[in-house]
């Protein structure tokens, strides 16, 4: 059954609970045109509307301008012993307007969203996510005039729903993260909205070519260093958009860089990933907000992947608390798994004698987890013991040597 996203757009029939059909859901039969046939004449409907395109253009319009005011993200060097021949960066998209990488993700699903017909004057944007991309989607949705309504776990930090609520997004909890997608599907049905569907759309929406995306902008800034083609960029995967980039980018552009996925914890893309199935899936959320999910998503694409790892909890808040004991900087526990593993390929270039260069992401700041990856009593309900990954950490950084 084909289905209508919002007002004009198609999605997946799977997203949409079949016991709430849309009066838009089903074709209409075909009617004949006999008449038609035996005359000749032409059929003709014209639906242009000039007032909505001048809307239009000016959304688009709003949106791009945010691009051209917002200047590049920094690449931060991580320290390390300079007699290892060794360097380490972290992409920082905690500086973007609304403090995440997911600024990047809601900007180019709000370009395709427009520039498909979907997103209507004053009709609602919805999104399931578990906070970050829906404090961006906000955002954009302020911005050019619409209504914006955020599906997430009842278990999202405080902050990101003070950051939602700030920029004039609605919060509309769900006790169960695997029910997102089916409750936004509803409630566009109910409003007459468009479902954004990042977890679909995340990988077509962005341009992996250029045009400034976060891969192009890695190796521009890289240029001038002394590895400037690195060994391997470490990505965390949320909706797998930002993987599928990077990959596809070292791909298009011809390099021999290395692309890996860290997963968390209560998430299925490395068991997808690593046994080829498609449909596996995870009865819990991920404790890590912004990555790890409960199914393999549709803009996750493993083919285009060299590397995964299974990162614990415990290692990524390990790792997030390090950082800031060496650039003085707080970020999410996303940074923290990316992190864990980004220090675990150094390891293993150090023990082999190689040189070269690592980039991971800093993809948003940690003053909106301070509740949690910061609190030792939320680590202790949790059950995470972070001793002996810190331990490590410092081992590697005192001896190069990873603990077996």
């Amino acid at each position: 059954m084909q289905v209508r996203r919002g007002v004009e757009g198609a999605y997946d029939a799977k997203c949409r609970p079949p016991e709430v059909p849309s009066a838009l859901s089903v074709r209409s039969p075909v009617v004949s045109t006999t008449p038609q046939t035996r005359t000749g004449t032409t059929l003709d409907v014209d639906r242009s509307d000039a007032a909505y395109r001048a809307w239009l253009k000016d959304a688009v319009r709003k949106v791009q301008a945010d691009a051209n005011r917002s200047a590049d993200t920094h690449l931060l060097r991580f320290p390390l012993p300079e007699r290892w021949g060794i360097d380490l960066y972290l992409k920082d998209e905690s500086t973007h307007p609304t403090g995440s990488l997911k600024h990047r993700l809601a900007r180019s699903l709000f370009l395709y969203g427009l520039c498909n017909g979907w997103i209507r004057p004053d009709r609602p944007v919805i999104e399931a996510s578990s906070g970050s991309t829906a404090v961006s989607e906000a955002y954009f949705a302020k911005l050019i005039g619409v209504p914006f309504i955020a599906v997430m776990p009842r278990t999202t930090s405080a902050e990101k729903c003070r950051l939602i609520e700030f920029h004039g997004g609605q919060c509309h909890f769900v006790d169960d993260s695997r029910k997102m997608y089916e409750e936004s599907a509803r409630l566009a049905v109910e409003t007459g909205g468009h479902y954004m569907d990042q977890f679909t759309y995340a990988e077509r929406a962005t341009d992996w070519r250029g045009n400034n995306n976060i891969a192009e902008s890695i190796f521009r800034q890289l240029e001038l260093e002394r590895f400037p083609e690195p060994a391997w960029i470490v990505a965390t995967a949320g909706t797998g958009g930002t993987s599928a980039t990077l990959a596809r980018y070292v791909h298009y552009m011809q390099y021999d860089t290395r692309i890996c996925v860290a997963d968390p914890d209560n998430s299925c893309f490395f068991e997808g990933w690593t046994t080829g199935d498609p449909d596996v899936t995870c009865d819990c959320g991920s404790r890590i907000e912004g990555i790890g999910r409960p199914r393999m998503e549709p803009s996750f694409v493993p083919g285009a992947i060299d590397r995964m790892m299974k990162v614990p909890d415990a290692a990524s808040v390990a790792a997030v608390r390090a950082l800031e004991r060496a650039i003085g900087r707080k970020a999410g526990g996303s940074t923290g798994t990316g992190l864990w593993s980004a220090l675990k390929i150094v390891s293993e270039m150090v023990a082999e004698g190689r040189t070269g260069s690592v980039v991971t992401l800093l993809c948003d700041p940690g003053d909106r987890y301070l509740d949690k990856y910061y609190s030792d009593s939320w680590l202790e309900e949790q059950g995470l013991d972070v001793a002996p990954y810190t331990a490590a950490i410092e081992s590697l950084l005192a001896t190069g040597v990873w603990p077996a």
